[in-house]
């Protein structure tokens, strides 16, 4: 694994195996497996004028239950996070780790100190006043949601910048921290809707925060952020509004199938909680040995090696609907 590489090369590991994409049954990747209802017909969608946003920011603000000046949308979470620390001039940046490497990558860009915070065993570590805070809830890669109340006041009392990663947070039912924007005036809320709406390809994240925070990230915003097909899918897919129940019903039964599974696997020596959609496991073998061992069923799972903090020996495996048995090795 180099210094940043993601999960989900699927298009890759299909080569290596000389078979095509559709064979591979893809653990790696932390996308909903449950597809929203969508009703377009994309080859009527007009194209030729530019996008308007202003519907999709009155639907989207409906769906978190703000206004819509609180809402910044860009092209997937990834860019909602390099946009936000463009803004920001701030020298330090303590990082709750494990974490999603993009946020150890765009401080490197923008030279700013990377602290790490080992969140498993150090979780009250001090930070230094006037800094960044970064934790994402419910956690990467083990899916754990973690009650904030206690960090957020030591936080506040720092005077930090404070920015709660909630990408995973609707394959759960635990509370957003949505509510704290206006009551604390360096608070930003990043939101992927690309992980539950079952569309990596379809790049659409946003920040909440304050009306002031977001005028002046508008302020230094392209004029266009997404296509007329990434308004297009979001738009239909917060329709369905039987997929939250669907995906964490499937969830819970598919989740309790993977654990047991595991808990019986003799390459196994630990499971960490999770509410998300997806596990960290710890095995006695390295990640590299046991992905050797799933290529003959095709499976494709996540080496975790180049998270803070762990090691060759874990890895992270998706919750999908499938035949658990191939994991039964």
């Amino acid at each position: 694994m180099n210094k940043y590489q993601h999960g989900g090369d699927v298009v890759g590991f299909a080569a290596s195996l000389g078979c095509s994409v559709d064979e591979i049954i893809d653990l790696s990747s932390n996308i909903n497996h449950i597809k929203p209802k969508i009703n377009i017909d994309f080859n009527s969608l007009d194209i030729s004028p530019y996008p308007s946003y202003e519907q999709l920011y009155q639907n989207i603000a409906n769906h978190y239950d703000i206004s819509p000046s609180n809402l910044s949308i860009y092209n997937g979470a990834s860019s909602s996070i390099f946009a936000l620390f463009a803004k920001l001039d701030l020298d330090k940046c303590f990082v709750y780790t494990p974490a999603y490497l993009e946020y150890k990558r765009v401080c490197d860009i923008h030279n700013i100190e990377y602290i790490p915070i080992d969140r498993f065993h150090n979780i009250d570590k001090e930070i230094t006043k006037n800094s960044i805070v970064v934790f994402v809830n419910p956690s990467t890669p083990d899916g754990k949601h973690y009650n904030l109340e206690h960090l957020m006041q030591t936080w506040e009392e720092k005077n930090a910048t404070i920015i709660i990663d909630e990408s995973f947070l609707e394959f759960c039912t635990q509370p957003s921290s949505i509510d704290k924007i206006n009551s604390y005036d360096k608070l930003y809320i990043i939101k992927s809707m690309t992980k539950f709406y079952g569309a990596a390809g379809i790049r659409i994240g946003c920040i909440i925060s304050n009306q002031h925070n977001i005028k002046a990230l508008k302020n230094i915003a392209p004029a266009w952020q997404l296509s007329s097909f990434d308004i297009a899918y979001i738009q239909d897919a917060l329709l369905d509004k039987d997929l939250k129940h669907k995906t964490l019903q499937s969830l819970k039964q598919n989740r309790t199938k993977l654990i047991e599974i595991l808990q019986n696997s003799s390459y196994v020596e630990h499971i960490y909680p999770s509410d998300a959609n997806f596990l960290l496991v710890r095995l006695n073998i390295t990640a590299n040995k046991f992905q050797e061992i799933l290529k003959a069923h095709k499976i494709l799972i996540r080496d975790c090696s180049n998270f803070d903090g762990l090691d060759s020996y874990h890895i992270r495996i998706a919750i999908k609907d499938m035949d658990w048995q191939l994991l039964k090795t």
